[in-house]
């Protein structure tokens, strides 16, 4: 419920990377909206929002979505009350008109919400100011807000409720709910993933196992990934002792319980690799490919942080193309589980993003 001392928040996102950026500005808006604030995204392309947050079609959680390409918005917007706190979601941006208008009103603070990572400039920089000289916001101070794993960054996204969510989970509940086949017995695996190059190397591990596994296999990239390896349609199958089922498009909800259910998950990008690590279970993480091969560092960084056991650090370089070899077998117990278990408590002795952003915001105001 919003009170009286609750801010507008206007959080600006560009869609530029497959889903990742869109499904963190509409977490980071919805969980503002759940705590009482006032909060509008806006975003050039809110086409994904039909599957991962249908709810936002109708206002729901709080949180309005509005088409910056649309100029009736534009006008509207300017027309209307001033933002308190303007979020630059991944250096995107804003319409200078939007900007101008920010300018005007209260100003509260100006953030440049960064992409995740846990290389050591996270720490240096978070926090830091950036006086804006020229534009309609010449003048004023951005701030960066780096989102991490350490105490010395933002934190990550977590709702209040979360880790008593993932308490109660009923895993065959839920994947009889959702018509995914499964018997006890049968590990479960979810594949969510550009085109990693050693993806026809996991399905032979796989295939050639001692245990019943089945591939969840998320819509999109992953699906069409997979099916270019296996050449299969796409229809539950498998062979040996890998089965493989093809997933529709899951809501945030849905592929947060996806990743409860599983006793490996296989992520991409940045939101999907934080709700792996609140998921408490084995995780790899594909990472996004760069031209000049710096997700390397980024990639080592976090592994470091992790922990990662041996194993689990040549499956990544592996995983990520940048390894010797194929891949290590992959683990569902043992040092795999122990390395996520313990990196989710560390998080969790920590404040989550939100509370860290409200609690900048008011210290910056």
């Amino acid at each position: 419920m919003q009170s009286s001392q609750s801010k507008q928040w206007d959080i600006f996102c560009k869609v530029i990377d497959n889903h990742g950026d869109l499904g963190v500005c509409w977490r980071l808006a919805s969980q503002l909206a759940a705590l009482g604030e006032r909060a509008r995204l806006w975003i050039d392309d809110a086409t994904a929002l039909s599957w991962m947050a249908p709810e936002a079609r109708a206002g729901g959680d709080g949180v309005q979505v509005i088409d910056w390409l649309d100029p009736s918005s534009l006008r509207s917007a300017v027309a209307g009350p001033a933002p308190d706190v303007l979020v630059e979601a991944f250096g995107c941006d804003p319409a200078p008109e939007l900007i101008a208008r920010f300018a005007e009103g209260p100003g509260l603070a100006w953030i440049n919400l960064e992409y995740l990572s846990a290389e050591p400039y996270v720490e240096r920089l978070h926090g830091l100011p950036s006086p804006v000289f020229k534009g309609p916001g010449a003048g004023l101070t951005k701030r960066f807000f780096y989102p991490g794993f350490t105490p010395a960054t933002g934190g990550l996204l977590r709702e209040p409720d979360l880790m008593e969510q993932r308490a109660g989970f009923d895993r065959a509940q839920w994947l009889a709910a959702k018509q995914i086949p499964w018997q006890q017995g049968e590990r479960l695996v979810s594949l969510f993933c550009y085109e990693p190059p050693a993806l026809a190397d996991l399905l032979e591990r796989l295939a050639d196992g001692g245990q019943p596994t089945r591939l969840l296999v998320t819509a999109g990239r992953a699906t069409q990934a997979v099916q270019a390896v296996s050449g299969s349609a796409p229809l539950p199958h498998g062979r040996g002792a890998l089965s493989i089922s093809y997933l529709p498009h899951l809501t945030q909800p849905d592929f947060d319980r996806l990743l409860w259910a599983c006793d490996l998950n296989f992520v991409r990008g940045e939101d999907s690799l934080v709700r792996a690590l609140w998921a408490g279970a084995p995780l790899v993480w594909q990472i996004y490919p760069q031209d000049d091969d710096a997700h390397h560092v980024k990639l080592n960084a976090w592994l470091d942080w992790i922990g990662a056991p041996p194993s689990l650090r040549l499956f990544h370089h592996a995983w990520n193309g940048f390894g010797d070899g194929r891949l290590p077998e992959p683990e569902m117990q043992g040092a795999w589980l122990q390395t996520a278990l313990d990196a989710r408590a560390r998080l969790l002795a920590q404040d989550d993003l939100v509370t860290q952003l409200r609690k900048f915001v008011t210290q910056k105001s």
